[in-house]
């Protein structure tokens, strides 16, 4: 098949359970593809981190005209980026807030022990519902101070607003899209709504935070209170729900490695870094160049979408040794499962320690486990891959 039909082949349902061959063709074809449908892809690993970094590559879409919701600061170029992710961070993580995720670590243990202790030998569990959502959906919940009965109302808008941001090459997005901005003003009065029951009245919480801040000029604006919130949220716990999942299917098609590491946990903080390298949660970014641009010879031209393969660079013979080969104990493992950049994924330190968590306690449970569907069903976003459920039977 042509290349020119990549992006179209690689976001088909079809290609869920393995789209890494597909992969392959695109280094091979590249390192830059351009589509029948004038994007252009980037799948070499050395390239898409040079983008990554690269100011002339925007992350804002192409179109902010009318009256469409103001994008989160992940889609925001600087200096517009850097003042809200600052103002972001504060609450949440160094310099300003040093150890509100460390004092979560034990939180993040006790929930973990939770949910393991409903794990029983002789029952099928899904691997999903049961534990890799609950997890990271309770722990963000905590953070922001979203009392954990409205969680199926957030899961609700959530799942609108990640299917409109999907990839969908010669699809009309109309109506995701629509459903997607229905999503954010709702999902925004919600959080703006609890934000303002904490003003004045702080509980420890980043909703309270922001609400409080006591110097104007560090006060996020009510619309931006809306889509940190809803960023936070979404991001919180959709690409750690893949993580672990996909580090569970994972180990155990790879029983040798599930083995190595129940006998040696100090192996699985590694072993987390390959997972994010081996099977990341998020396997691509759309960015527009503001100029032409020239990568490895061949010209994009400013204004046309480019779709980085971050899962594909992660795979890159060129960077990887073995690159198709699961190895907890891999070194110079710089893979890009977070991204890189401005962008780089400001909770990857939350994601390690949950993720680290989750396998820490699943792994003793999981040694004469087997999966009740292999390839499992998988959600239908290609950006953000992972099953949709993982049935397993201990």
């Amino acid at each position: 098949m042509a290349s020119d039909t990549l992006l179209a082949r690689i976001t088909d349902y079809a290609s869920r359970p393995d789209p890494y061959p597909l992969y392959t063709e695109l280094r091979e074809a590249g390192p830059v593809v351009r589509q029948t449908d004038g994007s252009h892809l980037v799948g070499t690993y050395h390239e898409i981190a040079a983008l990554l970094h690269d100011p002339r590559m925007s992350a804002e879409p192409r179109s902010r005209g009318g009256t469409a919701p103001r994008p989160p600061f992940l889609r925001l170029d600087d200096p517009e980026h850097h003042r809200l992710r600052t103002l972001a961070m504060r609450p949440f993580g160094p310099p300003h807030s040093p150890g509100r995720v460390d004092a979560m670590r034990d939180e993040i243990a006790r929930i973990t022990k939770e949910l393991a202790d409903t794990v029983q030998a002789g029952r099928q569990i899904d691997i999903v519902d049961d534990f890799a959502y609950p997890l990271p959906v309770t722990v963000i919940c905590r953070l922001l101070g979203v009392p954990r009965e409205d969680e199926p109302l957030l899961r609700e808008w959530s799942d609108a607003l990640v299917t409109s941001a999907d990839v969908k090459p010669g699809e009309d997005a109309t109506e995701r899209t629509r459903a997607g901005d229905q999503a954010r003003i709702e999902m925004g009065r919600y959080l703006l709504d609890l934000a303002e029951q904490r003003r004045d009245h702080p509980t420890g919480d980043m909703l309270s935070a922001f609400v409080n801040e006591p110097d104007p000029a560090l006060r996020l604006t009510r619309e931006e209170l809306a889509e940190t919130a809803i960023l936070l949220f979404i991001a919180g716990h959709e690409t750690t729900v893949n993580l672990i999942t996909n580090g569970v299917l994972t180990l155990l098609r790879h029983p040798e490695q599930l083995d190595r590491l129940r006998r040696d946990p100090d192996l699985l903080p590694r072993a987390v870094e390959e997972l994010l390298r081996y099977e990341p949660p998020v396997h691509m970014r759309e960015r527009v160049p503001l100029a032409d641009i020239d990568v490895a010879g061949t010209t994009i031209p400013a204004g046309a979408s480019v779709v980085l393969v971050l899962a594909s660079g992660n795979r890159d013979p060129m960077r990887f040794p073995e690159p198709d080969r699961f190895d907890p104990t891999r070194p110079d493992n710089q893979h890009l499962g977070f991204g890189s950049g401005i962008h780089l994924c400001y909770g990857a330190p939350l994601a390690r320690i949950e993720a680290q968590a989750a396998l820490g306690a699943l792994i003793p449970h999981l040694g004469t486990a087997r999966l009740v569907q292999d390839p499992p069903p998988y959600r239908q976003n290609a950006m953000l891959r992972g099953p949709r459920h993982l049935p397993v039977h201990l």
